[in-house]
């Protein structure tokens, strides 16, 4: 009998039943939509803090900054001889490690001996600054090259964007200058840290032996930039390595031109036994709060940044999308809603004033006050299940839309506010202070992933507006009395 009256009562009312059906609709689509838009939001940003981090890395630990000492210069300085000949060239390298803050190799240990830790790595990072070049005879003057020339000349100069090197000539003499950076990497473990984020596409990377090796891995675009190949030999400081591996980064461009054995690279730098960077993964992602808190009070002098922390220094589009989505729109589908859910009730409930006659009537012939309630909930329901339905298809509609348009967004990194820098570190990952706050710009295209999760949601809100319509009519009509049934007549 519920079935049969269910069916006919919903044949009879169809444009009412669309129109509350559609109602819920609009709300449920938004809310699938935002829930979509701020999923996509989070996987770019997590594109954003894996080209930041390594694989698995859930904090870095570097060295708190210090302020720089009363008439200190950190420029590089380089030694040439303005005697010498106009035909012999002359080249200078400088290396120095990034922000010139470095820990002590032992702290590894230490970090990977805390409660929480399940692995901790030490790297390093270098900034190499090459010139050469000739002094010159005649007027000084200064002009800008289109190229760089030190790969004439056995050295790698230049940055991964393979641009043009700035040539200045003055006080009788012309040099290119040109940089690049070099991350030091524990090769006995390449799970976490700069070469974690990159996979090898072209030659292998380093074997557990090569602690001391002069052997480099190579970034896909500095070796494009520079023609280098596997094979290739290049020098730094004076000390030749020889080329590998190929690395392409899993979803960002690399901010590492070269990565070499860690004893090498401290060797280069001058800082035997120190690193700039010490990666950790926690046995725990929901407790690295804690972790933080506890390497932080065991281990002086030591900035912890978790993913979280650098979460917050990412601006530009992203950040202000992600904004949005998060703020606008979560209270924007909640209003939205709410608008829904009361007019699907004030509808439900009309339609149930005009059904006066006909509920009193059943009233009178022996049907108890429950079983109308049941009645109209029963049509509230089947009106909320229909309006989940077109909004879970509305709602992926919009989120493929989304995904198809992909919108490009663009992440700006910029330094944390614990003292360690970020953005041009090994894989982007944290070196010491000093360095600039916005020193690399992304660019991700936003998708729009719609989960089992964002469903369940969806077919959860079109029950509960169901029942609240449900609710509101069933108790318009519990208060029906037969006598209302013939009153209406007239």
């Amino acid at each position: 009998m519920f079935g049969i009256y269910l069916k006919r009562e919903l044949g009879r009312r169809k444009k009412a039943a669309l129109v509350i059906a559609l109602g819920l609709a609009l709300g449920i689509a938004l809310v699938i939509t935002v829930n979509s838009v701020s999923a996509g939001m989070t996987q770019a940003q997590d594109k954003v803090l894996k080209s930041l981090y390594g694989l698995g890395t859930d904090m870095t630990v570097t060295k708190a900054q210090s302020a720089p000492k009363a008439g200190s210069s950190q420029g590089p300085n380089f030694k040439f001889d303005a005697k010498s000949s106009s035909k012999s060239k002359q080249s200078s390298d400088r290396v120095m490690t990034q922000g010139g803050q470095v820990l002590a190799s032992s702290l590894v240990t230490k970090v990977a001996s805390q409660k929480g830790v399940a692995d901790a790595v030490g790297a390093i990072t270098l900034n190499v600054t090459k010139v050469d070049g000739s002094f010159t005879q005649g007027k000084a003057k200064s002009s800008t090259s289109s190229g760089s020339s030190d790969s004439q000349q056995g050295g790698p100069g230049g940055s991964s964007s393979g641009g043009g090197q700035p040539q200045v000539q003055g006080g009788g003499a012309s040099f290119n200058v040109n940089s690049y950076s070099v991350a030091g990497i524990d090769v006995t473990d390449q799970e976490l840290g700069p070469l974690a984020t990159s996979k090898i596409t072209s030659g292998k990377t380093f074997t557990a032996s090569q602690t001391n090796a002069k052997v480099a891995v190579i970034s896909k675009s500095y070796a494009k930039s520079k023609k280098y190949k596997l094979g290739s030999t290049f020098k730094i400081n004076g000390t030749k390595f020889t080329v590998i591996g190929i690395a392409t980064p899993d979803s960002s461009e690399s901010t590492t031109d070269v990565f070499v054995p860690l004893k090498q690279a401290q060797t280069l730098g001058d800082s035997k036994n120190k690193v700039t960077t010490i990666y950790v993964k926690a046995t725990d992602s929901k407790q690295i709060a804690t972790v933080k808190k506890t390497i932080q009070s065991n281990i002086s002098g030591t900035t912890v940044t978790t993913s979280a922390d650098l979460a917050s220094t990412v601006s530009g589009s992203l950040s202000t999308a992600s904004n949005l989505a998060t703020s606008v729109g979560k209270w924007l589908s909640i209003a939205v809603l709410a608008a829904a859910f009361l007019v699907a009730a004030l509808l439900t409930s009309s339609a149930v004033s005009r059904r006066v006659r006909e509920f009193g009537t059943l009233k009178a012939l022996g049907w108890p006050s429950r079983n109308v309630t049941r009645q109209v909930v029963g049509e509230s329901m089947v009106n909320g299940l229909l309006g989940g339905a077109l909004g879970i298809g509305l709602g992926l509609a919009a989120a493929y839309t989304v995904t198809a348009i992909s919108p490009k967004l663009t992440a700006q990194l910029g330094s944390s506010g614990g003292g360690g820098g970020m953005g041009g570190g090994p894989g982007g990952g944290m070196g010491g202070p000093g360095q600039q706050s916005a020193s690399n710009t992304m660019e991700i295209a936003l998708s729009a992933p719609v989960s089992l999760t964002t469903i369940a949601l969806a077919v959860g809100l079109a029950v509960t507006g169901g029942l609240i319509a449900g609710a509101m009519g069933g108790w318009r009509a519990s208060r029906m009395r037969p006598a209302d049934a013939l009153r209406s007549v007239s």
